[in-house]
């Protein structure tokens, strides 16, 4: 078995890196070597070993069972909280797509699973020409998207799936991940969803709860 997905959301803080850690895990229990790769991370710290490391990579690391080069799960890091492509012009570097895609073919050939988390949303800009969307393209894997549920979901859900049809993308199923304990009417907003999009709900991971995934994936 040889599978990657790369995890996508609707927006910056919509849960990704629980929902790809919890996807890590899940084939590490099916018994995979499957690693997680982050390609871009900013908001990063020196550990004692002297590294940039940011606490999602972290996170990615401890659920994966294969060990592997930290430039390669995190080609690019920043320490600047702050969005990427700033990050990489303060810091005086060009992020290129083919850098990561060199990276992730190294993990894939240690790997049988890795779970690639994103930046923001999908038409985050990695250079002045780039944005995730294309970094998608240039990996062509299929795509899982994490829906913040929260109120505006429903329009950054169903622009983000026309976003991905229009790039010739596959998206392999969606989580809803509550992001905000008070929403009003989440189980008609989940229905809504499920009725307008075609992939199948993967996973629907209420506030704080447990990340399960059925057997589509």
């Amino acid at each position: 078995m040889a599978k990657s997905y790369f995890v996508i959301g609707t927006d910056t803080n919509v849960g990704k890196t629980y929902i790809a850690s919890g996807l890590v895990q899940h084939f590490v229990n099916a018994g995979y070597k499957t690693t997680g790769m982050k390609p871009i991370a900013s908001g990063c710290e020196l550990n004692q070993q002297g590294e940039l490391l940011n606490e999602d990579v972290v996170k990615l690391c401890n659920a994966s069972n294969v060990q592997a080069p930290l430039d390669l799960i995190n080609p690019y890091h920043f320490i600047p909280a702050i969005a990427p492509h700033l990050a990489a012009e303060q810091a005086k570097i060009v992020m290129q797509s083919e850098v990561i895609k060199l990276a992730y073919s190294r993990l894939s050939a240690m790997a049988e699973v890795v779970i690639v988390e994103g930046a923001g949303g999908f038409f985050v800009p990695i250079n002045a020409s780039e944005t995730l969307a294309d970094l998608a393209q240039a990996l062509n894997i299929p795509i899982i998207l994490v829906v913040g549920m929260r109120l505006g979901c429903m329009n950054h859900a169903l622009l983000t799936v026309e976003a991905i049809k229009a790039r010739g993308l596959t998206l392999a199923g969606w989580v809803a991940n509550q992001i905000d304990p008070n929403m009003p009417m989440f189980n008609e907003n989940l229905d809504s969803l499920q009725q307008r999009i075609a992939a199948p709900c993967l996973s629907v991971v209420r506030w704080q709860g447990a990340v399960t995934f059925n057997q589509n994936i």
